[in-house]
């Protein structure tokens, strides 16, 4: 049970594995004025920053629930860094269908809808896990502007143009839900760059040490055509952002 190695290849630099910056996911956690002991659940918590971050900063605590072996170990390691060992913890385990033992304050999914096989599903896996009151956060794709073709979606790694929604009827689909949107964080064009362009560094950097490896040449034709592609399409039509909902 892991992510594919691709993933890992692409994105083993990042500390926050989505397109928010620090400042960003800093700002986040100060906007949702919640107190100190807050407890949160993370599924598909990454490399553990936002967890450990807001441990430090906010004292909250809590638990994150991830797949991938590497970023498991990552965010425990981090946890150990900032000093936060004693206040979060970090599970190696599929997120898809994780409920917490005990009622939390907050209840977050950001960037990974796919375990509740999207925003319906996901938001009822995180309800589950939520006290009455609660607070949760989504993060989600949208698109900034409605892609002309099929082809211009692809290039922006979805399916189709069907895959996502104009912000204004994503947070219409939050509402539509029983929601109502409290706080939201944008990722804007700069903080894509930094997400985007640390893949690249991190797939050259790889390729330069595993020459020979089995993935070798799908790295290799992924960095030759994805900063192209990303400034042609993904900058200018996808965006992202953190949805923190709370129930009517």
């Amino acid at each position: 049970m892991d992510l594919p190695r691709i993933f890992t290849i692409r994105e083993s630099g990042h500390r926050i594995h989505n397109p928010l910056t620090p400042d960003k996911l800093a700002a986040l956690g100060a906007s949702l004025r919640l107190p100190a002991g807050t407890r949160v659940l993370d599924l598909a918590s990454g490399s553990g920053e936002m967890l450990c971050t807001w441990a430090r900063d906010l004292g909250f605590t809590g638990t994150g629930v991830d797949i991938s072996t590497l970023f498991t170990q990552q965010a425990r390691a981090r946890a150990a860094e900032l000093g936060v060992a004693d206040r979060v913890e970090f599970v190696h385990g599929d997120a898809a269908g994780h409920v917490a033992e005990q009622p939390v304050d907050l209840a977050a999914c950001v960037g990974a809808t796919w375990i509740g096989n999207g925003v319906a599903g996901t938001a009822e896996l995180l309800d589950r896990s939520l006290r009455p009151g609660g607070l949760m956060l989504v993060g989600e794709p949208f698109w900034r502007q409605t892609p002309p073709d099929e082809e211009t979606a692809k290039a922006c790694h979805a399916t189709s143009v069907a895959d996502f929604l104009l912000l204004p009827e994503l947070i219409g689909q939050f509402q539509h839900l029983g929601y109502d949107v409290v706080e939201m964080m944008l990722a804007d064009q700069d903080s894509w760059d930094r997400y985007a362009a640390a893949q690249w560094l991190s797939m050259h950097r790889w390729l330069d040490r595993n020459p020979d490896d089995e993935l070798a040449p799908v790295v290799r034709e992924e960095l030759t055509s994805e900063p192209a592609r990303y400034a042609r399409c993904g900058r200018e039509y996808l965006g992202w952002g953190v949805f923190a909902l709370m129930k009517r």
